[in-house]
């Protein structure tokens, strides 16, 4: 039993997002983002209470529309089912009843198979024909397809979604079969974004995106804890407290879908949604598409035939700010008192609307020793040549026997832990005589993967990078770098030393933005620990052996606190020396400046088996960084 969807407390922009996407389920779903704890997983999972039910056909692993079923369906077609989809006028007779829409969960570790289908295995096995065992997809048909942590999902399952979404089809050709059926679903996805980002096509493809975060109020938190603990207490009765509500929810949503074909958008208003995305510099027309039949749907589950200005500012606000996107590290988001502005001028076309100016965002004056960051000519690309056995997944280096990614090969395996049936039933059948599967027969499947690395920056923030000009062109070569990290789905951490000691300023993460905010953000000052920067840094790859790492050194190599009464100097070979046994692959950005250089970083550099560049080497146009990472295998690093 769910938490009720009408006892949840505040949260009301989620809520409305989720009621547009049960009113209207060709928005294409809601990606609700947000800090652990703030109920997007509740609000998720409680929707499907709410929602009215529909007609399926008892038995149907397809969800198949009484009147229209897909032919390849054995329970709507029960002879000659031909596994393709077709329109027909005459449906055979079926029993039909209303049942919940579908919520169908897709795990991040659930595999390809899993979610588009594969061959039946038991019914190929007693000598029936090929038989299209349905997956995921095809059970999400007409309902709701709910991904936690969708961020994390593997990239090859990402490309599947995209494939569905984008035809309202799923398409298997494997193991000699060749299907296609229906699969269109209301995408739900929720996410924290400190494990990262999704990939820009995936992020357009959810209608609307919700910001979620836990009630600052007291009062309101008190609340939520309270209605928390009585639905825990005794589920059945807290859920008959509120049946009330829910069932007029449920009401609500049925008369809303029965009005949303009647509902109309003046043309005036459609150039006013045409006007936003342009002002917002909306590259995607599916922005134009989803505000127009968010208005709608708003509209409807008013009770309203006819579309106002206000419906598409809310829709707007739903629609706008995970489009507007355009590059690393530039925060979504969106304009609001600007967005007021083209609605008041939609409202009022004959009154000059002249922007305020009286305001002027300016450089803080409180921290005069916090620098921004330049901006570098070109960003670099860093090739790490890496095989690991069992990656994080990325898109950077190889990975040798994934367990996730494309087939692209068969082999004899009397213990496969992924079974390849296609190959394992023609070596069978190969044999001769009565078909039987014997352990001989065998095999498994060999796939191709991409793994992600993880870049360690070290940043060198003491009062010899205290200049103005060379701190800015400090943190400028990260940005370029995590430019790159970014768009190689790698992990990230980041290491500031300065003062008496070092400090990680953000553990291994795929959120590169807080990398960014980290780094615009550290203030510059005090002497120069290296030795303890570099024990840290060989700390934490030490306890991340399962990717592949790469170790970013800025800094000048002035070395002047020891961490054992000892010469820092000396300290600081002797870690960069135990890096270098462990075959930690280093690229080290000398930040001297001058004429007159003492070369430490370039020495240090030769200590840890690292490239070394200057940072007017790594502004150059078109450099490509190669480093070369160790293998790794089940013994460790060798």
């Amino acid at each position: 039993m769910t938490f009720p969807f009408s006892a949840i407390v505040e949260q009301t922009q989620l809520k409305t997002a989720l009621l547009l996407c049960a009113v209207d389920p060709s928005l294409g779903g809601v990606l609700i983002r947000g800090d652990k704890g703030s109920a997007k997983s509740t609000a998720a999972r409680a929707l499907t209470d709410i929602l009215p039910p529909i007609e399926r056909v008892v038995g149907c692993a397809f969800n198949c529309t009484p009147g229209a079923p897909y032919q390849g369906c054995e329970t709507c077609n029960p002879v000659g089912a031909t596994l393709a989809i077709i329109e027909t006028k005459v449906a055979p007779t079926i029993n039909a009843h209303l049942r919940p829409v579908p919520f169908i969960n897709l795990p991040l570790g659930a595999t390809e198979d899993r979610v588009i289908g594969m061959l039946d295995l038991e019914r190929a096995l007693k000598g029936a024909q090929r038989v299209f065992q349905p997956g995921l997809l095809a059970a999400a048909h007409r309902g709701i397809l709910y991904i936690d942590e969708v961020n994390l999902l593997p990239d090859h399952l990402v490309d599947v979604l995209l494939d569905a979404a984008a035809m309202g089809v799923n398409s298997v050709q494997r193991e000699g079969l060749s299907v296609s059926h229906p699969a269109r679903f209301t995408l739900i996805g929720t996410m924290n974004l400190e494990e990262g980002d999704l990939r820009p096509q995936l992020l357009d493809r959810f209608g609307l995106m919700v910001e979620v975060t836990a009630p600052r109020d007291k009062t309101l938190r008190a609340e939520v804890v309270r209605r928390r603990i009585a639905y825990e207490a005794d589920q059945t009765a807290y859920a008959a407290v509120w049946s009330q509500q829910q069932h007029e929810l449920r009401e609500q949503l049925a008369t809303a879908q029965r009005l949303l074909p009647t509902v109309t958008l003046a043309d005036a208003l459609l150039d006013l949604i045409s006007s936003v995305c342009c002002e917002f510099e909306v590259a995607s027309l599916r922005a134009d598409i989803v505000i127009h039949k968010a208005a709608r749907a708003l509209a409807a589950l008013a009770g309203r035939t006819e579309v106002t200005p206000d419906d598409i500012r809310i829709a707007a606000e739903l629609a706008l700010p995970h489009r507007r996107r355009r590059k690393p590290f530039e925060q979504p988001g969106l304009d609001k008192d600007r967005l007021d502005e083209l609605m008041q001028q939609a409202q009022q076309p004959d009154e000059a609307s002249e922007p305020d100016d009286g305001q002027q965002d300016g450089e803080s004056q409180d921290k005069p020793q916090v620098f921004a960051a330049a901006a570098l000519s070109h960003a670099p690309k860093i090739t790490v040549e890496s095989v690991t056995k069992q990656p994080a997944s990325g898109k950077r280096s190889a990975a040798a026997n994934s367990t996730r990614g494309r087939v692209v090969r068969t082999m004899p395996d009397q213990n496969p832990d992924s079974l390849a049936v296609g190959a394992t039933l023609r070596s069978a059948a190969l044999r001769g005589g009565d078909f039987t599967v014997s352990k001989n027969d065998l095999h498994q499947q060999i796939r191709s993967g991409k793994s992600a690395n993880l870049i360690l920056f070290v940043v060198d923030a003491s009062g010899s990078m205290a200049a103005q000009r060379r701190m800015e062109a400090v943190k400028g070569a990260v940005l370029t770098l995590l430019t790159d990290a970014y768009q190689q789905r790698d992990q990230v951490a980041v290491i500031a030393f300065r003062g008496e000691s070092a400090s990680v300023l953000l553990s291994p993460t795929r959120s590169v933005d807080l990398a960014e905010q980290q780094l615009r953000e550290l203030p510059t000052g005090g002497r120069t620990p290296l030795p303890h920067a570099l024990q840290l840094a060989l700390e934490t790859l030490e306890q991340t052996n399962d990717i592949p790492p790469l170790l970013v050194l800025l800094s000048d190599g002035k070395a002047n606190v020891a961490l054992n009464d000892g010469d820092p100097w000396q300290e600081t070979l002797s870690y960069a020396g135990l890096l270098a046994e462990r075959g930690i692959p280093a690229l080290v950005l000398d930040t001297e400046t001058g004429y007159l250089r003492l070369g430490r970083a370039r020495l240090l550099a030769e200590a840890l088996g690292a490239q070394c560049l200057t940072l007017e080497e790594l502004s150059a146009e078109n450099l490509a960084l190669t480093i070369r990472s160790c293998l790794r295998n089940e013994h460790g690093i060798t």
